[in-house]
């Protein structure tokens, strides 16, 4: 899917360095890939404490029994 963007040329250049790229494509994928990584991490971080569990529940008596 073809998108025009502009985008600033020194950051994209020290980005295809940084990350050995070899095209602005390639930069821009990674970046994005990373992103969405990201984003996806934050969910997770989100859900800690909200679990709830039982105090006396033993995972490895059930471990035991499968």
């Amino acid at each position: 899917m073809p998108t025009n963007l502009t985008i600033d040329d020194e950051l994209l250049e020290k980005a295809r360095i940084i990350g050995k790229h070899r095209t602005k494509k390639a930069v821009v994928t990674e970046a994005l890939k990373e992103y969405i990584e990201k984003r996806n991490q934050i969910k997770i971080f989100e859900l800690f404490g909200s679990v709830v569990y039982e105090p006396g529940f033993d995972y490895k008596a059930q471990r035991k029994t499968e």
